[in-house]
């Protein structure tokens, strides 16, 4: 066994084993097995990206074979592990997040009775990300993608007692299912034009397809424009991209390791990953491009918006991280596929250490999430209030400009560099929108932190009692998290987007050496744009919230529409049930209480049926088991006998004498 298939199947073993024996050994046997099997396949993780990526010789890429799966007519499928440079990356990012998680969820969910299950499920989502990621063929990605579906589902509804955790999971999954339903016609399309469905053999055949149309319903279509748009709907979906967002900030009532597990660094991101992936195919499609682009920088500037109002601590973060993925799809739409997941890797250590340190400002206060009810815990929670200055910074893209910065400040002024170095009306676009979204985020990260941290507590007397650091179990991995946070991005910048990026990526993706050479030479007022808006940000966050703290409350009602309309998310969720949920609603009922109750059950089980049960009701009352009962209706059928007999003579005598 090789060191890959170790990595992706030791979250399998663990999950195997917490769920089908998980009362047989115990809590704590479930929580270290499942956790140490995560820590195993992280550090071969880190051997793996070391020997790819960083040793300056990027792998093939190249597949291992483990079994044939499928074979029908001209399918023939095999269950193969693709090893290059991006699947080197994306295992470091999701072993290395999982495996903190982990640990991290030993001290945050010790009360809960079912920890085996949630480590389970924790462990069966992070074998499905990493089926995704090492997938060689669209199948198997699907399998994968379909995969951390279900996890999630599981994840986000762990508190099943709970309706508002039932109905974001049911959420979470009916919204996805949308998109993955573009993302299946994609992958039939791949496989009705391509003859197959292996990533090597599409991608050789992809040019030759460049320019040709498809005949559909009197109309033709771009065949490279129509399999990308639909395999972009999966990304939308799975990432929380505008229009498919809706069911993220609602998934925060899953436990917050799930919240750090799914919606920082793994499933959110699958998207991204995805349209990398197939950058050749997309690269063939300018149309498709600029519509991730501009889906992207949307996106970015929505969910920013509607992070400055909101007031759940978990809330703001998913918010943030619905933003962020808007960042990574600029990235990848105009090219700069290197830069995009440079995004990724970052934004996993902060965005993870974000999550998690709300978990434990969570865990401080009895469970409290709203911000509103906090206040004053920077001196009663030091260690977590650093962890969070951390992230907050390292998201916020806190570094002096051209010199040195944290993680956030490399990969997201590149992403911003990228979009302007592309000098097309949608990178322009893409531009404006992302520096506008810096200066919100800006704004909300340092919001949260005053809020949360400083000023005068507004804890409920109850729960200040109680208030407390969290056990080194879970402050541990806010740590090695932090570390990442602060020093990623100093530490691999040269390898993600230097000046010749395949040394690094080989042939993962598709070629960026432009526009990172673009990059690099934009000029110097769009380097210091980001850091601008980074600190404008911060300066109006420390005005509304620390200097001048009826000022909020002030603009709230000054400006009342705009307030309203940010903090109820633009109304999508409004939107969405006018014109989808009522009609469906409205049509179900119409086929319940129409359709099945009138027509169906009013001829069948309410109509027919139902009137041969009364004759058969009536008839059976006739068989009582008296034989004076029986007797007299023999005696009343022989009276109407002989009565019929008789009044049947006299009859025929009158009509005969008549006829005479």
């Amino acid at each position: 066994m090789n060191i890959y298939t170790l990595i992706v199947f030791l979250p399998l073993l663990g999950f195997l084993v917490a769920g089908l024996f998980g009362r047989a050994i115990g809590a704590k046997a479930s929580e270290y097995l499942t956790s140490g099997l995560l820590l195993i396949s992280a550090a071969l993780s880190w051997v793996v990206f070391y020997q790819i990526g960083l040793s300056g010789n990027p792998a093939g890429p190249k597949s291992i074979l483990l079994l044939h799966w499928l074979t029908s007519g001209n399918l023939n499928l095999s269950w193969s592990i693709r090893v290059d440079t991006l699947t080197a990356v994306m295992l470091v990012v999701v072993t290395s997040v999982s495996s903190l998680v982990h640990v991290y969820s030993i001290g945050y969910m010790h009360h809960d009775p079912h920890r085996q299950r949630f480590f389970a499920y924790l462990s069966l989502f992070t074998f499905a990300m990493l089926m995704l990621v090492t997938a060689d063929n669209f199948m198997q990605m699907f399998f994968g993608w379909e995969g951390v579906g279900l996890a999630s589902y599981l994840l986000i509804g762990f508190w099943y007692h709970k309706p508002a955790a039932n109905a974001a999971a049911i959420k979470a999954f009916v919204v996805n299912r949308v998109g993955d339903f573009g993302f299946a016609l994609g992958i039939f399309a791949i496989f009705f034009v391509f003859g197959s469905m292996d990533f090597d053999t599409v991608f050789a055949a992809a040019k030759a397809q460049q320019g040709m149309t498809m005949h559909f319903l009197s109309w033709e279509f771009d065949v490279m424009t129509v399999i990308c748009l639909l395999l972009f709907m999966g990304a939308m979906g799975k990432s929380a991209q505008l229009l498919l967002h809706t069911w993220l900030p609602d998934a925060m009532e899953g436990p917050t390791p799930v919240s750090a597990l799914i919606h920082a660094a793994t499933m959110v991101t699958a998207g991204v990953f995805m349209v990398a992936r197939l950058s050749p195919l997309f690269e063939l499609s300018p149309t498709a491009l600029w519509v991730v682009t501009f889906i992207g920088a949307s996106t970015a500037i929505f969910a920013a918006t509607v992070g400055v109002t909101q007031n759940d601590i978990k809330r703001v973060v998913a918010y943030s991280t619905c933003s962020q993925l808007g960042y990574m799809f600029v990235a990848l739409g105009v090219g700069a596929y290197g830069a995009g997941i440079f995004h990724l890797f970052t934004h996993a250590f902060f965005k993870a250490l974000l999550f998690l340190g709300s978990g434990a400002v969570i865990h401080a206060v009895s469970d409290e999430q709203d911000m509103r009810k906090m206040g004053g815990l920077a001196k009663k929670i030091p260690y977590t209030y650093a962890m969070m200055i951390i992230g907050t910074i390292a998201l916020t893209g806190v570094g002096i400009p051209t010199i040195i910065g944290t993680a956030g400040f490399y990969s997201k002024d590149a992403i911003i560099e990228s979009a302007f170095a592309a000098h097309s009306w949608v990178g322009n676009y893409a531009f404006w929108m992302t520096v506008a979204a810096a200066f919100l985020t800006s704004f909300y990260s340092w919001r949260l932190i005053f809020m949360t941290f400083h000023g005068p507590s507004r804890v409920d007397e109850e729960a200040a009692k109680h208030i407390h650091e969290s056990p080194n179990v879970m402050l541990i991995p806010l740590y090695l998290l932090a570390v990442g946070a602060l020093a990623a991005g100093f530490i691999f910048k040269g390898y993600f987007i230097g000046d010749d990026p395949a040394l690094f990526w080989g042939s993962s993706i598709s070629d960026t050496k432009d526009i990172v050479a673009a990059m690099h030479h934009v000029p110097m007022w769009v380097k210091l744009s980001p850091f601008v808006m980074m600190v404008g940000g911060f300066f109006l966050a420390w005005l509304f919230y620390i200097q001048f703290t009826k000022l909020p409350a002030l603009f709230a009602r000054i400006f009342r529409p705009i307030y309203l309309f940010s903090y109820n998310k633009w109304y999508f969720d409004e939107l969405y049930n006018l014109i989808f949920i009522r009609p469906a609603m409205w049509l179900g009922r119409l086929f319940w209480k129409g359709g099945d109750g009138k027509i169906i059950d009013g001829l069948g089980p309410d109509g027919i049926a139902a009137r041969v049960l009364d004759i058969t009701k009536g008839a059976s009352r006739m068989q009582t088991g008296y034989v004076y009962h029986y007797a007299f209706v023999m005696l009343i059928g022989l009276a109407a006998i002989i009565s019929w007999f008789m009044f049947g003579d006299i009859t025929s005598g009158t009509i005969a004498g008549g006829i005479k």
